[in-house]
């Protein structure tokens, strides 16, 4: 095997440079797709039949449908049907194509997050006389994100390895450009295998932030689960409170 080592490191001072693209187009395709799972999610629990249908129809479309086929519909379909849609540029395609499909993913997992929460906290909200949207806001939000992150950390894993599709519509970022570099080079292993590092380094970073994230969310909760264990803890007999009673 003829594994060209210089040649090798030498990738890591030219990709890097395609990483800000792959990382914008991620974060805004994910940005829309909360936004579009969200809403899918409030018609999921709505108790309007027709909206729920719509939500199932959504999720069960894109979840149904080659993200690949999504982004060739929307890059070079839907211009023949709406002629106002033929300036719309590869990255802005890219980056509608990659929310729409997400959103799908993402509307059952914030669903699964909010059907989490403890029941009985609502029930509880509702007796004192305290509106839905504040019960929302201050109980089921803040339980029902720390829930649903990991699932959506997952989501956003893929979602930065899915970027890479956007080379099929002409917009270079870092596996477009990893490709052109194999092609003139011919140093095909050398080169997919620093792309994929790459992708690996990212991921990596990204598990860490979240990870840090995830634990300050549960501080709070750390904190109570705290207070309540020492309320249950049994009375010690050795206590001074104790010794001054028996004298």
């Amino acid at each position: 095997m003829n594994f060209d080592w210089h040649y090798f490191f030498s990738l890591f001072t030219q990709l890097p440079a395609y990483v800000p693209i792959t990382i914008l187009m991620a974060v805004l395709s994910m940005i829309l797709a909360i936004f579009i799972g969200g809403f899918l999610t409030s018609l999921q629990l709505s108790p309007v039949a027709p909206f729920r249908g719509f939500a199932h129809l959504y999720i069960s479309l894109f979840r149904g449908m080659p993200t690949l086929v999504q982004l060739f519909i929307i890059f070079y379909g839907l211009p023949q049907i709406f002629p106002a849609l033929r300036g719309l540029s590869a990255f802005a395609a890219v980056v509608f194509g990659l929310g729409f499909k997400q959103a799908s993913y993402l509307a059952e997992i914030f669903r699964a997050a909010v059907n989490s929460v403890d029941k009985g906290q609502i029930e509880a909200g509702q007796s004192l006389n305290i509106s839905r949207s504040k019960l929302f806001l201050n109980v089921v939000l803040p339980q029902a994100t720390i829930n649903a992150l990991p699932a959506t950390g997952n989501t956003f894993v893929s979602l930065v390895k899915e970027t890479s599709l956007a080379f099929t519509l002409g917009l270079t970022e870092l596996f477009g450009d990893g490709k052109m570099i194999a092609g003139e080079s011919f140093k095909y292993f050398e080169t997919y295998l620093a792309v994929g590092i790459i992708y690996w380094i990212l991921i990596v970073v990204y598990t860490w932030l979240q990870h840090l994230l995830e634990n300050a969310l549960q501080k709070p909760y750390r904190r109570t689960a705290n207070v309540i264990n020492r309320s249950k803890e049994p009375v010690s007999e050795n206590r001074p409170e104790a010794s001054l009673e028996t004298h």
